[in-house]
């Protein structure tokens, strides 16, 4: 399988994964954050998609485009220890994985990433 690469503007609506990640130290989105997407297939994880986070700290289409959506077992992992290290700054969280299980492909799957340098929050958004 190929893997793809996206951007934070890709279109919304049509892509089943989307993230966003706000900083809750500064109370502002996250920009620069790099994010994998990977599905899991027996054992392994094979990895689909990667984006980085836009401005306003969004990846609005992170699966890959043209391929039909397909329920499974996915992750996300955000690449926390990269921005921080750009950023001279200490994090206890080197890459931040989220597991969750994607059950109906009609459906939209956001996973917002509430991030500081040593905690974060995460949840299924709409």
């Amino acid at each position: 399988m190929s893997m793809f690469s996206v951007s934070g503007f890709a279109a919304e609506m049509i892509n089943p994964i989307s993230v966003h990640v706000l900083n809750l130290q500064t109370g502002v989105p996250t920009a620069g954050i790099k994010v994998e997407l990977d599905r899991k297939k027996g054992n392994e994880w094979l990895k689909l998609a990667e984006g980085t986070t836009n401005a306003q700290g969004r990846i609005s289409a992170l699966y890959p485009t043209g391929q039909a959506t397909q329920m499974g077992i996915y992750r996300v992992i955000f690449k926390t220890g990269d921005y921080y290290k750009k950023s001279g700054e200490p994090t206890f969280f080197p890459e931040i994985p989220v597991i969750f299980t994607l059950d109906k492909a009609d459906q939209h799957y956001h996973i917002p990433l509430l991030l500081s340098q040593f905690g974060y929050s995460t949840y299924r958004g709409n």
